[in-house]
């Protein structure tokens, strides 16, 4: 199954007469005053059936029941063997590389730019009821069709926070997902997981993961791979929960469960489900699409991977040879509920002959709200609407989160910190979780989709200069490393008090240089006084970090929104595809 760079091309334009790029239609969204961005065809979400296998996909939802705004990165820097490939690719580079028109609606769901202005055009995205009504229009056209979940539902809210992920576990059974795998779900915690998970089986959602292990015995904790079939095809789905966990986040609320990429043991699952009578293998990952796509390199017999975690929205496939020279189609669908994937399959005498893929935004104004998915939706923000709907602050320029560097809510919570516990320098991590917020008024419910988690107290503590440079050297070795299987996810941690360089192309130890704490030359023997939040290592007793920085806003009513701090760059040209200063 391969396609050649004129197949990839004309499948591109055919993308673009249904819908997937700009054309004439009615306007959903209102105006903006400008005539520049491209209406939402009216038949933006028909997406005809093709083949006889058909999956659709979300991902990295983190908790978003509601319409939310959501700003791509302008900074997502591709290196090494990387440099100017998918998913490494922003702003105008991403749409030179998939041919989308400049002000089309795909140009707002995929890229940053002006995106003020579309997202006023526009509106929100998202949300749950609005998703489901998507899927409904899809299944209706695919009766039996898959939907697959790649993990990082269960949290990033209040009302998943506050319910322990019940709120999720309800949306994903009312939205009809097939199976699904895990990450930030196992903060709540192992005891909390696999209730929930008990309760997803008795409702016929698969949760998979089969590198989760028992620590001791190194026995499976869930169910390595599900059965399925479409139109008398046997369809695998193989589960891989994001391996690095116990590192990225606090081990210590999971103590007997390991994880890992588990090659070896992952092809074994993968074996084993062709020997089941498997005509297609799906393997639902939260890797990262990098590491996603080492995966196919290394593994034979998965034809598909469609996978989560870095949140990376591709308008198209990714095709890698793998380890039999055969082609694996990589997906990665996304973040906040903002995309849907629909993946149709022509399997034929075992193997699969064609595809046809759409990545589809969700654009709420264009789609009708699904009641039934919306009465849930209520349900679970009844307890907690007049605390969210609070109004904090108000701001005059955009807050978002998601890039390789500071991002302008970065900014303001690590100056909260910094303030709010009295700190020279503070650290933020890098998460690319939380949505975005437009000019005027801050809720708290957008404080808490910023830094709400099982362990978001905030911490106040002494560190060495050196100890600071180790920390950030420690975090740009996980994003930049040459090798995709080291990388953990997220994006550099951000920072206040602090100015440095940084050359990503270099190795562990000689990345950051030029470290200036509040405007004076960093001593390396010196202890200053940081302060941060989400600490992996122990449990902490510090205020909130939504608190404080809820509070932050309080104090400050009408805040200015500055362009973000970005570290001086090394060993990066300026003409790098992933940037656009």
């Amino acid at each position: 199954m391969r396609l050649s760079r004129r197949d990839f091309l004309e499948l591109m334009l055919a993308a673009g007469a249904a819908g997937a790029l700009a054309r004439p239609g009615k306007s959903l969204a209102g105006s903006n005053g400008s005539n520049d961005w491209r209406a939402i065809p009216e038949d933006f979400y028909d997406v005809p059936r093709q083949g006889n296998v058909h999956l659709l996909h979300f991902c990295d939802l983190h908790g978003q029941l509601k319409p939310v705004y959501f700003r791509e990165p302008n900074i997502n820097l591709g290196l090494h063997d990387f440099k100017g490939k998918p998913p490494l690719l922003v702003g105008e580079e991403l749409l030179r590389h998939y041919q989308l028109d400049r002000f089309s609606p795909a140009a707002h769901a995929f890229t940053h730019l002006d995106f003020r202005a579309a997202a006023e055009y526009y509106g929100r995205v998202g949300g749950a009821a609005h998703l489901a009504t998507a899927v409904q229009r899809a299944r209706d056209e695919r009766p039996g069709a898959l939907l697959l979940d790649s993990g990082d539902t269960w949290h990033g809210s209040g009302p998943a926070l506050w319910s322990e992920g019940r709120a999720m576990v309800e949306f994903q059974k009312k939205l009809g997902v097939d199976a699904c795998t895990g990450h930030w779900e196992f903060i709540y915690g192992d005891e909390r997981v696999q209730e929930l998970v008990a309760d997803l089986d008795g409702a016929g959602v698969h949760f998979l993961a089969q590198n989760v292990l028992d620590r001791d015995w190194l026995d499976p904790i869930f169910d390595a791979y599900s059965m399925h079939e479409e139109n008398g095809v046997p369809v695998a789905v193989v589960g891989q929960a994001f391996p690095f966990t116990p590192i990225a986040n606090p081990g210590y609320l999971f103590p007997q469960w390991e994880m890992g990429h588990r090659l070896d043991r992952l092809q074994e699952q993968v074996d084993r489900a062709r020997d089941d009578g498997a005509q297609v293998v799906v393997l639902l990952s939260h890797a990262g699409m990098l590491t996603d796509m080492a995966y196919a390199r290394q593994l034979r017999g998965v034809d598909v991977i469609l996978g989560g975690h870095t949140h990376d929205p591709v308008p198209y496939p990714e095709q890698v040879e793998d380890a039999d020279g055969e082609s694996t189609l990589v997906v990665n669908s996304g973040s906040n509920g903002k995309h849907l994937s629909v993946l149709d399959l022509d399997v034929r005498d075992g193997r699969i002959r064609d595809f046809h893929y759409r990545n589809l935004p969700i654009f709420s104004n264009a789609l009708e709200p699904d009641p039934d998915m919306q009465s849930l939706v209520d349900e679970a923000y009844a307890p907690y609407e007049d605390k969210l709907s609070e109004v904090v602050g108000e701001v005059d320029g955009v807050l978002y989160r998601r890039g390789n560097f500071n991002g302008t809510f970065d900014e303001v919570l690590a100056q909260a910190l910094i303030e709010g516990r009295d700190a020279e320098v503070a650290f933020t991590p890098g998460f690319r979780w939380g949505p975005s917020v437009l000019p005027g008024k801050v809720t708290f419910e957008d404080c808490m989709n910023q830094t709400c988690s099982t362990y978001s107290e905030t911490t106040r503590n002494e560190m060495t200069g050196e100890a600071i440079k180790h920390v950030l050297e420690d975090v740009a070795n996980s994003i930049f490393n040459e090798d995709p299987m080291l990388h953990r996810g997220g994006d550099m941690v951000r920072s206040a008090g602090l100015r440095y360089a940084i050359d990503p192309s270099r190795g562990m130890g000689e990345r950051i240089t030029d470290l200036e704490i509040n405007g004076e030359p960093m001593d390396p023997k010196r202890k200053y006084v940081v302060a941060s939040w989400a600490d992996v290592n122990e449990p902490q007793d510090g205020p909130q970090a939504w608190d404080v920085l809820a509070d932050y806003f309080r104090n400050h009513n009408a805040l200015r929104v500055e362009e973000p701090y970005v570290p001086k760059l090394k060993g990066v040209s300026d003409d790098n595809p992933g940037m656009a200063l």
